[in-house]
């Protein structure tokens, strides 16, 4: 018995046995602390371009989503910035020619997967939308194969819904990066005339293994990013 547990009249705390998946999970995480030379660098870029143009999309009848059109904008990146697109095993880093995405997917009980997106540098939005809804629907049904677990060469981690606009997500080894999208923020600012408009701001947070890649690398793969998802089309 603990000391909190000793206290008077104090209710005993739920106990939670650390076992199953969420053992899985925290070994992982632990491990992927423990054996890599983790750094994040975090950015943020105007939404005004990319939500105009999912306005265009859904006006043409387009389930293409913010969230989908963030991820096209991700995968053209990594085909530009193929040292962001790597896994590192036995002392070697491979870049891929492919981007198999994952997608880090919140499943009940408080648990996570990352399955992959396999060959996203081929889908176009429709398709991404579909691939990417397909993939959540496996994951909630526990049917996901262990090459979709295993297989991704780059990974996006997704808390758009919160308040939280920057975070450090952990890395997904062999990977060397995983990509934190946070939650948009709302501001007044000045326009070009003087007159007050408001900007809707995406947080983005970059983690890498800085023994596969150093700072400038990642920085310029953010720079990049944030410069095209401000250009919006898609």
């Amino acid at each position: 018995m603990t000391q909190l547990e000793n206290l008077s009249g104090a209710l005993p705390p739920e106990r939670v046995p650390l076992k199953g998946m969420r053992k899985m999970i925290a070994a992982k995480m632990l491990e992927s602390l423990q054996t890599t030379a983790q750094l994040t660098h975090h950015a943020e870029c105007r939404l005004d371009a990319l939500k105009a143009r999912r306005a265009e999309l859904k006006t043409a009848g387009s389930a293409v989503s913010v969230q989908d059109l963030v991820l096209l904008k991700v995968i053209e990146t990594l085909k530009a910035h193929p040292g962001l697109n790597a896994t590192l095993a036995d002392e070697v880093i491979h870049h891929h020619a492919a981007v198999h995405l994952g997608l880090a997917i919140p499943l009940p009980g408080d648990l996570l997967v990352a399955p992959a997106l396999f060959n996203a540098e081929q889908l176009d939005g429709e398709e991404l939308c579909q691939a990417r809804k397909t993939l959540v629907d496996k994951a909630l049904a526990g049917k996901l194969s262990v090459k979709e677990l295993t297989g991704a060469t780059f990974t996006v981690s997704n808390l758009g819904l919160s308040r939280v606009h920057h975070f450090t997500p952990v890395l997904n080894p062999p990977q060397v990066a995983i990509l934190g999208i946070g939650g948009v923020q709302r501001r007044l600012e000045l326009s070009a005339s003087g007159a007050l408009v408001e900007a809707e701001w995406l947080g983005l947070s970059l983690t890498f293994d800085h023994r596969a890649v150093n700072g400038a690398p990642a920085a310029d793969f953010l720079d990049d990013l944030c410069r095209r998802i401000e250009e919006g089309a898609a």
